[in-house]
């Protein structure tokens, strides 16, 4: 018999990905054949590796887009039903300050992805790529994508597919369209479904999403885009004015069948499943099926979309039916995993990417009282911007109804799943593994020195989380601003709202926070900050 030689790098539990994260077992794999079964049957210190009771947990990341720290029950919501979120917070631990990777989409979604804080991360802001034209005519995108993370990022899929992870990214992704060293596939996911890009997303009945660089066409014909405005002439108190804004084929349905899917099909596991849903961002597209159960319950005054987002006759009703919609969709994600027996082996943990959108026509953030206390909304990284809900479950590992105070922003995530997969994370990063945390062990809990935050958006803006104290640079970027540029200084543990400067009182501490805000970064030739990178 001809010797046949293998060489393998990493086996894993499976070898094929279909469409949708189907994975094919060994003994259905082409490549097998007697001399590949000897091979691996010789080899018991690679297989070990794969035994299901060495493995880690599946992991659930579930990412809402624009929630604000109090728009969930379980943070103080009062306007707004999210009985599912609150049941996995009862389930499982609550974080009260935890913090996003920035104030805006992408670029707290690179530091999640790459565990970076926005002083070292790749992307620092909301920005379209460079080479439009060509990429366009290229690919014959309608929309243009965000910049693109490197190819040399190490995501958390990377990390965690080298420990034989099945891995999904299913909803919006923003960093990087198809054909760009930020593409998903490119990036660690077996299985991409959903919006590349952050403008696409703006519309919840779009004419195609992506599944793994392939359109899925939609049935909305035509789509129905996120930015328009009643016509002139239309009555904007006539609810047939606004049926040019209702689709037939909900995007949120489709991602939503894909998750369960990709659980169903790597049940075996072990898997990741990213899901970034673009819920609650605007525009405000729900079912009308969804949104009844709020028709009638406030006072509205219908957004017609001057300079905005879709027009909606009842704002406030579709906003809160949103949120509520997103906490449906969690709870058939938890549902299914106790269905499937999966819940005790699985981490799920829901967070947002930011806070509340400043957009009050759309999204009346005073009624529902959507950040609490915290003072700013998305685009600041004063508190109302950055800081976030998080929750994470386990049963049989992490304490039922527990929280914590323990202070984490994003680029803590990929530590924490690469030690809880037992994968190595990379050693340049900026976060800090928060696993002690999560298991009940706060003294064995590592704290982080400081955090820090960077954005030439919103007028450029540094902040600084050191302890109780909070530094926040703001305006850096506009035209007249004094020089020195001024940083304000708030204690946290007494004004959690940010009211009451203390920088004129405390000129020690200020010289460490300027000494921060100089040292914890790298300057960006995408994302320049003069007055500072030079």
């Amino acid at each position: 018999m001809q010797r046949l030689t293998v060489r393998i790098t990493c086996l894993r539990r499976h070898l094929q990905v279909s469409s949708f994260g189907k994975m094919a077992c060994l003994r259905d794999h082409p490549l097998r054949s007697a001399g590949v079964v000897v091979a691996l049957a010789a080899m018991p210190c690679v297989l070990a590796a794969c035994r299901p009771a060495e493995r880690g947990p599946n992991i659930v990341y579930i990412l809402a887009d624009d929630l604000g720290y109090a728009e969930l029950g379980c943070y103080g919501q009062e306007k707004i039903r999210t009985p599912n979120i609150d049941r996995l917070a009862a389930e499982g631990m609550r974080f009260t300050q935890h913090y996003s990777g920035n104030s805006t989409c992408a670029p707290s979604r690179c530091s999640l992805m790459t565990g970076m804080h926005p002083g070292h991360a790749h992307v620092r802001n909301n920005r379209k790529p460079d080479g439009l034209d060509r990429l366009k005519a290229k690919y014959g995108w309608e929309f243009p994508g965000q910049t693109p993370i490197p190819k040399a990022a190490v995501t958390i899929a990377e990390v965690l597919r080298r420990k034989g992870y099945a891995t999904a990214a299913i909803g919006k992704w923003g960093l990087g369209h198809v054909g760009t060293t930020g593409d998903p596939n490119t990036q660690g996911f077996d299985l991409f479904f959903g919006y590349y890009c952050q403008t696409h997303a703006h519309s919840y009945y779009p004419g195609h999403l992506w599944e793994n660089r392939r359109r899925v066409p939609l049935n909305n014909d035509p789509p129905v885009p996120g930015h328009t405005a009643l016509p002139a002439g239309a009555d904007p108190h006539a609810p047939a004015a606004y049926a040019p804004f209702k689709g037939t084929d909900y995007a949120p349905d489709r991602m939503l069948d894909a998750a369960l899917r990709f659980i169903q099909e790597n049940r075996d596991g072990p898997f990741f499943l990213y899901f970034p849903t673009t819920i609650p961002h605007l525009a405000l597209h729900i079912p009308d099926e969804e949104l009844k159960p709020y028709l009638g319950q406030w006072d509205e005054t219908p957004f017609v979309g001057d300079r905005g987002y879709t027009p909606h006759i009842a704002p406030r009703a579709a906003y809160a039916a949103m949120i509520s919609r997103l906490d449906k969709d969690v709870g058939r994600i938890v549902a299914l995993l106790d269905e499937l027996g999966l819940s005790d082996n699985t981490l799920v943990m829901f967070a947002s990417d930011n806070g509340t959108t400043h957009l009050d026509k759309e999204v009346d953030y005073t009624f529902f009282n959507s950040v609490g206390p915290l003072r700013a909304l998305k685009g600041s990284l004063y508190e109302g911007g950055i800081r976030v809900p998080m929750i994470a479950r386990w049963p049989g590992r992490i304490q039922p109804a527990t929280t914590t105070e323990h202070v984490s922003a994003f680029w803590d995530v990929l530590p924490t799943l690469a030690e809880l997969a037992g994968a190595r994370p990379p050693a340049d990063i900026d976060g800090i593994s928060f696993v002690p945390t999560l298991l009940g062990q706060p003294e064995n809990q590592k704290p982080h020195e400081y955090l820090y935050w960077e954005t030439p958006g919103y007028g450029g803006q540094q902040a600084v989380r050191l302890g109780r104290w909070k530094a926040v640079r703001q305006d850096m970027l506009r035209a007249g601003n004094p020089t020195p540029l001024k940083i304000e200084l708030y204690d946290l543990e007494t004004d959690i709202g940010e009211s009451n400067d203390l920088a004129a009182t405390h000129p020690d501490l200020m010289a460490r926070m300027e000494t921060i805000m100089k040292d914890a970064r790298v300057p960006s030739k995408l994302f320049p900050m003069p007055p500072i990178d030079r």
